[in-house]
């Protein structure tokens, strides 16, 4: 199964990992998502031809909210960003579940928000992914939990 994991912000970006039965995951891609304008007009532009083509299953997405000490417009421009690939999801029929930071923070045991140090965890989780990690490994974590939240046939699941 293909997972897809966002990280909503300005220099987030996304992450597919393929997820086997009995083996190792995978990182398949790692999507990252132009940005068009400059300083306040800064935004994220997603197009569906992305994901249409690499077709995973659902999508796990980094829930945004302002942040201490955030100004009222970044935290505008990241509330866009996350709208923005929300609805791309949306129109491109990718179920969606939103994952709180703070459960696939604890469960890969990755501790802080600065991105090398999550981009530091996705390498030693997926070593062979090296080249694909080389900006942003949050999406792929946060993928990776997602997979936790698969409820295998037959079996009960409390997410």
């Amino acid at each position: 199964m293909k997972i897809l994991g966002v990280d909503p912000g300005i220099k987030g970006g996304c992450a597919i990992v393929m997820v086997h039965d009995g083996a190792a995951p995978d990182v398949v891609d790692i999507i990252e998502i132009p940005v068009v304008g400059v300083g306040a007009k800064e935004r994220r532009r997603p197009r569906n031809p992305h994901l249409d083509s690499r077709s995973p299953d659902p999508a796990r997405i980094y829930r945004t909210r302002a942040m201490p000490k955030q100004g009222a417009s970044s935290g505008f421009k990241y509330g866009r960003a996350t709208g923005a690939i929300e609805a791309v999801l949306t129109c491109c029929e990718i179920p969606m579940t939103i994952i709180e930071p703070t459960a696939w923070k604890k469960f890969r045991q990755f501790r802080g928000g600065d991105k090398e140090a999550g981009r530091q965890r996705a390498l030693q989780l997926f070593p062979s992914a090296h080249a694909l990690l080389a900006r942003n490994g949050e999406a792929a974590l946060i993928a990776l939990y997602g997979a936790t939240l698969i409820t295998p046939v037959g079996a009960q699941h409390a997410a």
